[in-house]
């Protein structure tokens, strides 16, 4: 009645193979092929668009600051604090929030806020999908917000803009979901990259906030981007660094001590804003005042703190350059950090539209130029270098708050043009993220996300499924049943207590021990079936199978496209004979072990066995040794 298969395998009939179609058979694995190129130019067009929209806008904000501060047409850099206007510059930024408010309103609600997080959130839940609007509104309404004294960075705009244009040119084009995302992260990353000059930090940017993985066709098309980015804004900028500060030198072991310690410290700073940002998050959610407004009333911070503080207005990026190169004193670094801070902090919290980076940037340098000096001046021996004090606090800051580990490292490196300043950063950075992972599990980026119930993933870890065969997880006894059997026969089988008649399917073989089919419980007990067909009349079409050296993320990718719960296992090599079968229940218990694996501690090398490990090895050396003397004599 029916057989159990072993390891030696049956062959599958020739006919069976020809009629095998693409659906029967598992996916093609994924690779580098015509339609990566394809993105790829897509990609590098991103990086000319990015560029000239990230131009665009800061020549946007030039122009607004100068009609708002001063009252000429001019897209000229022009710096806030300069202004001549009195107790009346506490109205340009109400003007320009009540602004950025109505566009909000009656435009686009998702030009409110700092702009990656939006990014993020389009592509974690709307398969990146951005609304073409948004590429216009967002940095217009950023254009206002900033040029008339909020004091946020132009980045954040630029690069939820960057990602808009490339979320748009996937929507236009014919792509998959993973190829819309990935010129959405090119389109970011570009912008980025043509604002800073940073192109490799503009990658892994994108890489730990955008994409959430490391494959080749996500990878190289945001490289293409970034890279035409960065070359034309050399050639729109110059090559000059972003940030300006003195060459330094490479760190002694003293020094690299007290810059992880500057990180430390900048984590716990990192944690306090982030969590002041949504404390006045909630705060303005519990008013009663409709959000349209609440960017007026955080503006109404920003022009009482800049009308004492100037050169909190703004992006600020000479308030960075300042710290960096120690052009300021402590007490006024310490003042502008803070009434930077307050300002921000209740700006941002309002809803309106500005980025983070920038902000953090200048409240990071300036700590950090700060702490530098203390330490040095408390401890002389500490060999502390106040310049790269400050830039350790800059991208700590910023490594803790958005959880961008890498990409902050290499930002500063970047747009300094310092290369010896990788292994402080790299101290100082990894510090501050090991104190904001373990006292927050959310970032800056995430929180507003995890309120919403949207889980972000924090950790890149290979698929365990894609590392495991089917031939190591398949069941080699396989139970058949006979094609030649009647319908009634195989029913009294499996209402006995045989246990193979428990199993929900069984391959089908003929005469020649060839498979012809796969069919399931529910259809041998169907009670519309006539008890006297024959097996082999049951089967409707070929069966799904799936290849021996398949892995078991291609079997499940074929389980879900057909809705199968068993697939027989067949070798590639052109005998197709049949070496088992794979379930659902193998799949888990392949995916569950690692969990436990990797939960579960336990000691290799034990005591004893490193005794005896010694013991051995010494009975074997004093062995050769006799062998020797023996040859010898």
């Amino acid at each position: 009645m029916a057989e159990s298969m072993v390891s030696d395998g049956l062959p599958v009939s020739p006919s069976l193979s020809h009629s095998l179609g693409a659906d029967q058979l598992p996916p093609a694995a994924p690779r580098v092929d015509g339609r990566t190129v394809y993105i790829c130019a897509l990609a590098a067009v991103l990086g000319l668009a990015g560029t000239v929209c990230a131009q665009a806008l800061i020549w946007l904000i030039d122009a607004v600051t100068n009609l708002a501060f001063f009252g000429r047409f001019s897209g000229e850099f022009a710096s806030p604090a300069e202004h001549h206007l009195g107790l009346w510059v506490i109205v340009v930024p109400i003007g320009g929030a009540i602004i950025v408010g109505l566009m909000a309103r009656y435009g686009s609600a998702a030009i409110r806020g700092h702009g990656i997080p939006e990014v993020m959130e389009g592509v974690l839940t709307k398969q990146s999908v951005i609304p073409a609007r948004v590429s216009l509104l967002k940095p217009v309404s950023a254009a206002i917000a900033i040029g008339t004294g909020g004091p946020f960075g132009a980045e954040g705009p630029i690069i939820a803009s960057g990602g808009a244009l490339g979320s748009l040119f996937g929507q236009i084009l014919k792509t998959t979901d993973a190829e819309r995302k990935t010129l959405l992260a090119a389109g970011a990353a570009a912008g980025m990259s043509a604002t800073f000059g940073c192109p490799l930090a503009s990658i892994l940017l994108a890489v730990e906030l955008l994409l959430f993985e490391y494959r080749v066709r996500s990878l190289v098309p945001v490289a293409f981007a970034t890279a035409t980015a960065a070359g034309l804004r050399e050639v729109i900028v110059g090559p000059d660094p972003m940030f300006a500060m003195p060459l330094i030198t490479a760190p002694t072991l003293p020094g690299q001590a007290m810059y992880i310690l500057i990180g430390c410290l900048m984590g716990f700073v990192a944690l306090v804003l982030t969590w002041s940002i949504y404390a006045v998050e909630d705060a303005f959610k519990r008013t009663p005042i409709h959000w349209m407004w609440w960017p007026a009333i955080g503006a109404v911070a920003v022009g009482v703190i800049g009308y004492f503080q100037p050169h909190t207005f703004g992006v600020g990026y000479d308030n960075i350059s300042n710290a960096l190169s120690a052009k300021m004193a402590i007490g006024p670094v310490l003042i502008l950090c803070v009434a930077k801070f307050v300002s921000w902090a209740i700006s941002l919290g309002s809803g309106t539209s500005g980025g983070t980076l920038a902000p953090l940037f200048t409240i990071g340098g300036g700590l950090g130029l700060v702490l530098g000096t203390v330490i040095g001046n408390a401890f002389p021996d500490s060999q502390v270098d106040i310049h790269v004090a400050a830039l350790v606090g800059m991208a700590a800051v910023f490594a803790g708050a958005s959880r961008a580990l890498l990409a902050s490292v290499v930002f500063a490196a970047e747009t300094t043009h310092q290369p010896m300043s990788l292994l402080p950063l790299l101290g100082g950075c990894a510090a501050a993220y090991l104190v904001c992972a373990l006292f927050s599990r959310e970032s800056i980026m995430t929180e507003r996300m995890a309120r919403r119930g949207i889980r972000v993933p924090t950790e890149y870890l290979p698929d365990v499924l894609d590392s495991i065969y089917v031939r190591d997880i398949a069941s080699k006894d396989v139970v058949t049943l006979k094609a030649e059997d009647t319908l009634l026969e195989v029913r009294v089988w499996l209402t006995s207590d045989d246990p193979g008649a428990r199993h929900q399917g069984f391959p089908l073989i003929d005469k020649n021990g060839s498979i012809v089919g796969v069919l399931t419980r529910r259809i041998l007990m169907d009670p519309s079936v006539s008890p006297l067909s024959v097996l082999e009349k049951l089967v409707k079409r070929p069966p799904y199978v799936v290849y021996e050296d398949c892995t078991v993320r291609e079997a499940l990718e074929h389980m879900l496209n057909h809705r199968i719960g068993r697939l027989p296992v067949i070798a590639r090599d052109g005998s197709a004979q049949l070496i088992g079968i794979v379930t659902r229940r193998d799949i888990l218990a392949a995916y569950s072990k690692e969990p436990r694996d990797a939960n579960t501690a336990r000691r290799i090398i034990h005591r004893d066995t490193f005794k005896q490990s010694l013991s051995a090895a010494g009975r074997r050396n004093r062995a050769a040794e006799k062998k020797v003397e023996s040859d010898a004599r």
